[in-house]
């Protein structure tokens, strides 16, 4: 019996994307005791996991992320609150590459910059300053926002988009096996995007099924 080697917990509005947009919902299906237990199993087996926009929001509320395990949520874990503009953002940003650690970053190198579209109401990282050193400390930030011209990690908006603390997009878990962000980098194929600038292919995707296939 062939067993699952990739989890992606995709974005998808539910009432307006607020509160907690369809993250609540992922998060109750995940905690059903026969779901966590295949999460769980999946993760001892070397699995992969990837949360983009609503399932990022899940993974962080799950304590998956930053954490690596189920339950872990407490008064000081991060969370993502609503942007700072109080309304839902749809647009294009850039990130910039903050680490390289785990099989979805693989052929990465800090500081490459992507293209990706961003499309949320609640997408602000909001982290203590203590966990966020430890985060940056540990290789867990796995994306920031960044300034297109400079290319360095900005928190002035538009570039921004939604005020997220340390201009964190992106986060990966201590194993490097389950990653989440807000950008939406599936939303590119050939073709797609064509009259915007900078490189709007980040390979997140081919990575992990190469990561299984050698």
């Amino acid at each position: 019996i062939r067993r699952a080697q990739i989890l992606m917990l995709a974005g998808g509005f539910s009432l307006g994307d607020e509160p907690d947009g369809s993250a609540k919902f992922i998060v109750s299906v995940i905690n059903q005791e026969k779901i966590s237990r295949a999460i769980e199993d999946l993760l001892s087996r070397g699995g992969l996991i990837l949360g983009i926009c609503n399932g990022f929001q899940a993974l962080i509320k799950s304590g998956l992320l930053p954490y690596g395990k189920l339950g872990q949520v407490t008064t000081a874990s991060p969370t993502l609150f609503r942007n700072d503009i109080n309304r839902h953002v749809s647009q294009m940003v850039t990130t910039t590459v903050s680490s390289t650690r785990g099989p979805w970053l693989q052929g990465m190198q800090t500081g490459d910059l992507h293209s990706i579209a961003v499309s949320h109401g609640e997408g602000k990282l909001v982290v203590s300053e203590e966990l966020a050193c430890e985060l940056f400390n540990n290789g867990q930030v796995a994306f920031r926002y960044a300034d297109p011209c400079t290319g360095e990690a900005t928190m002035e908006s538009p570039y921004n988009p939604n005020g997220s603390c340390y201009a964190i997009e992106g986060l990966i878990s201590p194993n490097g096996q389950i990653l989440g962000k807000m950008g939406h980098s599936e939303r590119w194929e050939e073709g797609v995007f064509t009259n915007i600038a900078g490189n709007k292919k980040q390979p997140l995707f081919e990575n992990a099924v190469n990561y299984f296939k050698h």
